[in-house]
Parts: C-alpha cells; sequence; structure tokens
C-alpha cells in the first residue's frame, strides 16, 4: 500500500500578516541577551521564530542585546 502524496508546504514567516516564504531562523539565547539569525533551520522548533527576508534583515534587538547573524555555506547552497 503506498502513501498518498502530500504537497510540501514551504514554511511561513512567523511576523503576524505577513505571508511571505521563511529563509531564515530565529532564536533569542536569554542568558547572553543575543538574538541569533542564521539559515532557516532543517525543521520547526518549538521557541524558534522563522522569518522571511525582509524580517530577518529588519530585525532589531531589545536596548542591551545583540543581534548575531549567520550565513549559510556557501557550498551548502
Amino acid at each position: 500500500m503506498t502513501m498518498p502524496h502530500r504537497p510540501i508546504r514551504p514554511r511561513l514567516c512567523s511576523k503576524a500578516s505577513c505571508s511571505h516564504p521563511a529563509n531564515a531562523t530565529l532564536t533569542y539565547v536569554y542568558g547572553d541577551a543575543q538574538a541569533v539569525i542564521g539559515p532557516l533551520s532543517a525543521i520547526a522548533e518549538p521557541h524558534t521564530y522563522d522569518l522571511c527576508d525582509v524580517h530577518a534583515t529588519s530585525l532589531t534587538a531589545p536596548v542591551g542585546w545583540s543581534i548575531v547573524r549567520h550565513q549559510a555555506y556557501p557550498e551548502a547552497i
């Protein structure tokens, strides 16, 4: 018996009222007061946020926090 084919739905940006596809994942590291943005994680995890390119690049951190941006390895693209 074969399973019916289901189309894979792209993950969308976590920002309210944004329907663009997600390309980055945001994680907060509370102990270090950092917001970390990197390539879209392989699977959606609790306590992380998927962001589109616009929201990933325009993100600002709370006062006293820093933003760490990790880029994808070129050979992985």
